[in-house]
């Protein structure tokens, strides 16, 4: 009796102790620390290219090349139509693409983001472009279970790859009609994520295009703390998207200043009367540092409130823009970053917010590279 009832306490020790480390394994924080990267854009998503032209705009010289520079970890956004066709076969090539570029990143000491950045029940710019472009992830429980078995096949063909090493951002700039449509889609993408990969960090963003201001609106997943919280940041919008055909805004032709009010009256007076309404704030609130700090107040409390580490995926400028004002925001923005500890990739490495010149393989602004290069690196 008193052997059986010795072999059964050491039954019991073993299965606490086993159930210990399982719950030590799955609260272990991993060591995907983050500091100053850039996005890998237009290539995996937002890009008609296929074939082979695909296959060279992004090499092993680009990743060496971020390495030397001194990025430590990159953001690949890609594209639901360029993973799978419209009946959800995988199409091998970007699979493989993806899936290279994380070994290369790997082997250049650069982390990886994969960023789900669009796919076709959800477009982040569907408000601006219309048409066929509309919305219906957040009214569609099919969509959202399909974007859940997106990223089972994501996970199943990535889950290879260290936690240390490759994190995953299931939805790019999300638009939902009301915040907390977008945080019970949270909760129920990390729920799914969580069963297949307890360990990956998970790169989650607010409502409305990620914004710093709806970062207080929400719902973060308790008790876990592989996430990473996002924002994006591109105010303001009349100095960073100067000229882009592709936003309102973008229709403005005057003068920008920076820092200091950035339409003078003088200049508001003189454009059209169709696109005053969209300047009326640049004519009154001051830009400057101080306003930049202020408005990522809100996303910084947010962060220290989970004790989570703070990311911002996306900012720049449009290329067209006068670079002696690009460079005076994007010092401001690197103070911030550096004053609080603020992760971030620019957007982005070679397009029309880049840096590099894919096709003359050369630096095409070498003075924003080198300003980013020389800012603090986070401690």
């Amino acid at each position: 009796m008193r052997n059986a009832m010795l072999f059964f306490a050491a039954i019991c020790l073993m299965a606490l102790a086993a159930c210990s480390e399982k719950g030590a394994k799955e609260n272990v924080v991993n060591d995907f620390r983050i500091k100053r990267g850039t996005n890998l854009s237009h290539w995996l998503s937002q890009s008609e290219e296929r074939g082979e032209a695909r296959k060279a705009h992004i090499q092993e010289d680009d990743f060496e090349r971020l390495e030397q520079l001194g990025f430590d970890f990159v953001r690949i956004p890609i594209d639901e139509v360029q993973f799978w066709d419209e009946q959800g076969n995988k199409l091998p090539e970007a699979w493989d693409l993806l899936t290279n570029a994380l070994k290369l990143a790997q082997k250049h000491h650069l982390r990886a983001i994969v960023d789900l950045h669009i796919i076709r029940s959800h477009y982040f710019n569907a408000v601006n472009e219309g048409g066929d472009k509309a919305n219906t992830l957040f009214t569609s429980e099919k969509a959202q279970e399909d974007l859940i078995n997106l990223w089972y096949q994501l996970s199943d063909a990535l889950k290879g790859f260290s936690n240390d090493s490759v994190a995953y951002e299931f939805m790019n700039e999300p638009v939902a009609d009301e915040h907390e449509q977008w945080n019970k889609l949270v909760a129920k993408v990390h729920a799914a994520l969580r069963k297949v990969e307890p360990q990956r960090t998970l790169v989650i963003g607010s409502n409305r295009w990620q914004g710093y201001e709806t970062m207080k609106y929400l719902r973060v997943p308790e008790n876990d703390k592989n996430i990473i919280l996002s924002f994006h940041y591109y105010n303001p919008m009349i100095l960073t998207h100067y000229g882009a055909w592709w936003t309102p805004i973008g229709k403005y032709t005057g003068k920008v200043n920076y820092p200091g009010i950035l339409v003078s009256q003088s200049d508001y007076d003189a454009a059209p009367d169709s696109i005053k309404p969209l300047l009326d704030a640049y004519t009154q609130q001051e830009w400057n540092v101080d306003k930049i700090r202020e408005d990522f107040k809100d996303a910084i409390e947010v962060a220290k409130k989970y004790n989570l580490q703070l990311f911002c995926g996306e900012w720049g400028v449009y290329e067209p823009v006068d670079r002696e004002l690009a460079y005076r925001w994007t010092k401001d923005m690197l103070s911030v970053f550096d004053e609080f500890n603020i992760a971030w990739t620019t957007w982005c490495y070679d397009a029309d917010f880049g840096f590099w010149d894919q096709k003359k393989n050369d630096y095409k602004d070498k003075p924003l590279v080198d300003l980013l290069m020389t800012a603090k690196g986070l401690e």
